[in-house]
Formats: C-alpha cells, sequence, structure tokens
C-alpha cells in the first residue's frame, strides 16, 4: 500500500496525518501553530508528531511515498521556501521543505494550499468530471487553485492564483476585502455597531435584516464578479467553492450562477458550473497528500 503524509500549515494550526492512494484518510492529527517558537522549532514538532501517529497505527515513516505540504502564501515552491505569508511572519524565508527532509528523511513537495485543495477536487472531490477548473476557497481570505488542460498551473514560484488580490473597483480594493469571511465579519459588525460574526450576518440576511439583507447581497455580487474575471480569463468549465463563506450554500451558488450567467463575456463562460466543494472535512490535509498521489 502506498501511503503518502499530508501536512497542512496554517496560521493558527497545523493538520498532519496518512492518506493512501485510494485518497482514505488512514490517521490524522493536528498542532497548534505556536509562533512563540521558531519555525525550526515547529517543524520539528510537526515531525515528532507524524513519528508518534504513525507509532501508534502500527506504520513505518521511512517507508512512505512522500510528504506533501499545503501552506499559505506568497511562497517559493522551487525554494521550498515561505516567503511572506501575512499570517506566519516568523516563517519569512523559512525553508520549510529543506526542514523537513532533514527530520523525516523522505521526498517533500510543497504547493500553495488551496492549490493543493485543488488537486484533492479533482482527485476525489467536485470536479472530477472535468481538466479545466478553478478551485475558489472562500474564508479568512480568499485563494484560488487553477487546474487546465489536465494538470496544475502553479505559476513560476507557485503563487498562481492569489486571486483574493483581484481588484474589484475604482479605488483599487482587493477581492477578499469586500467578500471574504473577514470583510462580511467587519463590514456587518460596522453597520450594526456590534460583535456579529458571518455566521450571525448570514442568518440576519435569511431572516430579512435590511441592512445585511444588503451587505450580503454586495458580497454575492463581489464574489459573482470574481468568478466572472476568473472565467474571462482563464475559460474553465466549472468553479468549485469551498471554505467557511461556501457553507451557507443555495442562496450563495444560486446569486453567483445567476451573476455568471449575465456577465461573463463569452456565451460558453455564462454556463460555467458554480458548484460547492465536495472536501469540506480533511480538504486541506488531503490535497497536501495528494502533491504526492496523484500526478500534477
Amino acid at each position: 500500500m502506498s501511503i503518502a503524509i499530508g501536512i497542512d500549515i496554517g496560521g493558527t494550526k497545523v493538520a498532519y496525518g496518512f492518506v493512501d492512494e485510494q485518497g482514505t484518510v488512514l490517521a490524522k492529527g493536528s498542532l497548534k501553530t505556536d509562533l512563540s517558537v521558531s519555525p525550526s522549532e515547529m517543524t520539528a514538532r510537526i515531525a515528532d508528531a507524524v513519528k508518534e501517529l504513525a507509532g501508534q497505527h502500527g506504520l513505518a515513516v521511512e517507508s512512505m511515498k512522500g510528504v506533501g505540504v499545503g501552506a499559505p502564501g506568497p511562497l517559493d515552491t522551487r525554494g521550498g521556501k515561505l516567503t511572506c505569508p501575512p499570517n506566519l511572519r516568523s516563517w519569512w524565508g523559512f525553508p520549510v521543505v529543506e526542514a523537513l527532509k532533514s527530520h523525516l528523511e523522505l521526498p517533500v513537495k510543497m504547493e500553495n494550499d488551496a492549490t493543493a485543495a485543488a488537486l484533492a477536487e479533482k482527485w476525489l472531490g467536485a470536479a472530477q468530471d472535468t481538466d479545466h477548473f478553478i478551485f475558489i476557497t472562500i474564508s479568512t481570505g480568499i485563494g484560488a487553485g487553477i487546474y487546465l488542460h489536465g494538470k496544475l498551473i502553479t505559476g513560476s514560484t507557485g503563487n498562481a492564483g492569489d486571486a483574493g488580490f483581484m481588484i474589484v473597483d475604482k479605488e483599487g480594493t482587493p477581492w477578499e476585502l469586500v467578500a471574504s469571511g473577514t470583510a462580511i465579519t467587519r463590514q456587518a459588525t460596522e453597520l450594526l455597531g456590534r460583535e456579529v460574526s458571518s455566521k450571525e450576518a448570514f442568518e440576519l440576511a435569511a431572516q430579512g435584516d435590511p441592512q445585511m439583507s444588503e451587505l450580503i447581497g454586495q458580497v454575492f455580487r463581489c464574489i459573482g464578479m470574481g468568478c466572472v474575471s476568473l472565467i474571462n480569463l482563464l475559460d474553465p468549465t466549472k468553479i468549485v467553492i469551498g471554505g467557511g463563506v461556501s457553507q451557507v450554500g443555495e442562496p450563495l451558488f444560486t446569486a453567483v450562477q445567476q451573476y455568471v450567467s449575465k456577465h461573463a463575456l463569452n456565451p460558453s463562460g455564462r454556463e460555467t458550473a458554480i458548484v460547492p466543494a465536495r472536501l469540506q472535512q480533511d480538504a486541506g490535509l488531503i490535497g497536501a497528500a495528494a502533491l504526492i498521489q496523484q500526478p500534477y
């Protein structure tokens, strides 16, 4: 049995585990991303946790196929480094791939976390039926993975898909500052004058609250705008949307599909399917392992 180690590095936690060639998660765990220690110490903790988990399940790390790492960008996949991810400032310039190799003594591949999640959706999720799609994750920020002509499009340094920084208005506002979960929370809090989560904002909109209804309607339009830009630029047959904001479900997908059907340039673009991601739980972990288990 071919087993890959998947490691999904985030600003608050690191998920890790073992995934076989069918995409089954054999075992998994997580660690808090401790920013009070050096990235060298943190990667050593990750490697130790991987070894401990393997021992608990009777698995031999040394016989595994390799280690896949999904990490936030900007990064440098050729150099195996995180360059300047905003939520991991102490990791800037840190050679993640080299550090993990020194502890685990296996081949290590690293890609942007949204890119890795796109590969997972192609392997096991909502994009199995197409060779031309874009995966968008909308949560704390907005990121994208691009899969065209049967392969991942990663760019020269691994940073293709930083869609959250597309400009969506004449003032130069980045997409994720108006349409991410963080943006929804901020705008709802400002409008209502109290702390409001993005989940509550959606609930209030569904109940007919006029301010929240207007806000969420604008958010859906902004998500549609971003999708139209990606469709016009990259010509996919499908857009797969995941992340926390996608959990609002049908209202979002209906609104975005309607916007795309009216505003995409090409008639074929107006028919681009807008669908929910299938791999919500463990998507990051499976995506990281997919870098080892799936050709890309």
